[in-house]
């Protein structure tokens, strides 16, 4: 723990009866068991992404907690996010579409995200996030017209999933299932990575090392599964899913080069949706994208309405919001460049990039 850490009081008193408390390793149970009962919360308020984020990136992550009695009432993971070229920022959650607090009482709500401005404000960072799903403060600066989520119900009935989806997009699925595509479920990450980073690569974008999805794998275990498409044995796409209670949420994906041509994509996301719904599962979580990209389109094809984000902030040290997406002009001759390097290069240096971004 940081000299700064040390300086916070063991729990912070929100009356006589409720306590705010920093997060340890043996409280993973009850902070789970909350969130799994929590109606608000979701896959990315798990325990495990601390483990996750402080292993693959290196950020200090504060996780607090409300509690009441013995029990968790309350919870509010934040990540700090320190860098010379994108700033230095406090959040809940970085890599994640979804964060902020969780807590059915009002009272306690406003005492924990009042602890995570206190924490703000010990670390001098210029800004604190909130990637809520639901508008909390009215009057913080946010982005309320970029982001947006896509989630549906999945019918029970596998053919009823077929034809819910609109007539050009349903053609689309049957061009794949046509090009005798297969899916299997991968145990290890070495399929996907190499599908994931040609895709990312080809958007210009860096890539995470394959060491995050490997912990990935390990923390979350059979709540995150890897689902690849090949044909004739070649590796066409492949995806990695995180499962939360009745919901999948088909995360992390990409295609090869011969993915469009063969409607590799179209037929993954299928078969995902296609084989959630023979085991159960009743919400496809098609997670956040930008309004007015290519991934915002697809989802639309797909059936799915938009469902409007709302990323709140507290300015600390900041004048402004930070702008660090695609989108800001700034980075288009970065973009640029990046899809000539050559793919190794892009593995090798990438990692380095993205664990700053969040």
């Amino acid at each position: 723990m940081s000299q700064l850490a040390e300086k916070f009081d063991e729990c912070d008193v929100v009356d006589t009866n409720i306590i705010i408390k920093e997060f340890a390793e043996p409280d993973a149970v009850r902070w789970d068991g909350f969130v799994t009962s929590a109606s608000a919360a979701t896959f990315f308020h798990r325990a495990g992404w601390k483990t996750v984020i402080e292993t693959a990136f290196s950020h200090r992550a504060y996780y607090f907690y409300a509690e009441h009695e013995g029990e968790i009432i309350g919870v509010l993971p934040l990540v700090h996010i320190r860098s010379r070229i994108f700033g230095n920022t406090l959040s809940s959650m970085p890599f994640c579409v979804y964060g902020g607090v969780v807590a059915e009482d009002e009272q306690v709500k406003h005492a924990l995200e009042q602890r995570a401005v206190k924490l703000a404000q010990q670390l001098g960072v210029d800004s604190l996030e909130f990637r809520n799903q639901s508008l909390r403060n009215e009057d913080w600066p946010a982005k309320r017209e970029l982001y947006v989520t896509f989630q549906k119900e999945i019918d029970p009935d596998s053919e009823q999933n077929m034809k819910n989806i609109p007539r050009k997009q349903r053609a689309m699925v049957r061009k794949g299932i046509k090009a005798d595509l297969k899916s299997s479920w991968d145990e290890n990450v070495d399929r996907f990575y190499d599908a994931y980073s040609q895709s990312v690569h080809a958007l210009g974008t860096p890539v995470f090392s394959k060491r995050y999805f490997q912990i990935l794998k390990e923390v979350f275990a059979d709540d995150c599964r890897i689902l690849t498409i090949t044909k004739d044995d070649r590796l066409i796409a492949s995806v990695m899913n995180f499962y939360f209670r009745d919901q999948v949420l088909p995360y992390y994906g990409g295609g090869t080069a011969e993915a469009r041509a063969v409607k590799g994509n179209d037929f993954m996301y299928w078969e995902v949706m296609r084989l959630s719904c023979e085991q159960g599962i009743r919400i496809f979580d098609y997670g956040r994208s930008k309004v007015g990209t290519g991934s915002y389109s697809f989802k639309k094809n797909w059936g799915f309405e938009p469902q409007p984000l709302h990323h709140e902030y507290v300015l600390i040290k900041a004048d402004d919001i930070p702008d660090i997406n695609p989108l800001n002009p700034k980075y288009r001759l970065f973009i640029s460049a990046w899809k000539k390097l050559p793919l190794s290069m892009t593995r090798l240096i990438g990692p380095h990039i993205v664990k700053h971004l969040g």
